[in-house]
């Protein structure tokens, strides 16, 4: 009997750990509920509206789209919805973006990928996809962007965003819009330094640090920066990553703005949101090019399903357990 009771005691103290491991990782999550607080559960593949049908399969190939991706489209409602810009027409809905879950840490990594070997994403860069999709809270994600003609590439998010909220993981539109706002702010910088590849990695590494910063001083002191104390920062980060020559006054106080009121959205309350700005301006720093995920960087399914597995084998191994004692 003794040995007995050792072993449901032993049982319990096993439940409980993973009972509240459990609790406390759902918890972690709602605290956070600006930012993405759960795994997008299988991939995705979003056309535009204004996708031409014959060019479908082509784009299907050019996105790595396999069968198990779930197809939708966007069109200028979406549009008006997600990044709040009423006007849009379908036809004028052109990208086309594939979504597959990242490995957990992995943050937002975006490829661009040449149509019928050109890249017709003329303006938007892989890394102002990549920070701008985590200001809106978005984690842990594959993003690879097409169009089967020139594009600038700016409704390219709308598709993760509602890929997002058909998964069940809807964002906040104030975070969403927020982050759009960077977006067209850095755009004049990236089109007048075309010429340096370095120059977006570097640009929206130091808008990540600066937003990280506004973030904890939210959090932390329960204060808004100044736009002059945004101007600050954003300058000094701009020095750091050696780009404050390269970047006029006029964008600078464009950025600023669009900072601004990134602090004042709901993701700047995510305290996840420090980390992942914090994270990915570090990844950022030195990413160059239109590829910034390799086939590393997907989930691995197949793992995460034995782990599943095995856990579910642990817990129903303690259910007949009890079951037995009575």
């Amino acid at each position: 009997m003794k040995i007995k009771r050792l072993l449901v005691f032993g049982l319990l103290c096993f439940a409980a750990i993973f009972g509240l491991g459990a609790v406390a990782s759902h918890a972690a999550g709602t605290d956070d509920g600006s930012v993405q607080s759960k795994a997008l559960s299988k991939p995705y593949v979003v056309y535009g509206a204004g996708l031409a049908s014959e060019d479908k399969n082509q784009i299907n190939q050019t996105l790595g789209v396999k069968s198990n991706y779930e197809s939708l489209t966007v069109g200028g409602q979406d549009y008006a919805q997600y990044i709040n810009s009423a006007g849009t027409s379908d036809a004028s809905m052109i990208s086309c973006v594939a979504l597959a879950p990242a490995d957990p840490g992995t943050g937002v990594k975006v490829n661009i990928e040449n149509y019928d070997g050109k890249n017709n994403i003329t303006q938007v860069t892989s890394q102002q996809y990549s920070m701008v999709a985590t200001m809106a809270g978005v984690k842990d994600v594959i993003i690879t962007v097409t169009a089967d003609k020139a594009v600038s590439g700016e409704s390219a998010l709308t598709g993760v965003y509602k890929a997002l909220a058909t998964d069940g993981i809807t964002l906040n539109q104030q975070n969403t819009q927020a982050a759009n706002g960077v977006l067209d702010a850095t755009q004049p910088a990236i089109n007048e330094n075309s010429d340096d590849k370095s120059y977006p990695g570097k640009l929206m590494a130091a808008i990540g640090d600066v937003s990280s910063q506004l973030a904890e001083l939210k959090q932390k002191q329960d204060q808004l920066a100044t736009k002059e104390d945004i101007q600050n920062m954003l300058n000094e980060a701009l020095q750091k990553q050696g780009i404050d020559g390269k970047t006029s006054q006029t964008v600078i106080n464009n950025i600023v703005i669009s900072l601004s009121q990134v602090q004042k959205a709901p993701i700047s309350d995510a305290s996840s949101y420090i980390d992942n700005a914090k994270s990915m301006a570090s990844d950022l720093a030195d990413s160059v090019g239109d590829k910034m995920a390799d086939l590393k960087d997907f989930a691995k399914s197949a793992d995460a399903k034995k782990a599943e597995g095995f856990f579910a084998k642990i817990w129903q191994a303690i259910v007949d357990f009890f079951s037995n004692l009575f």
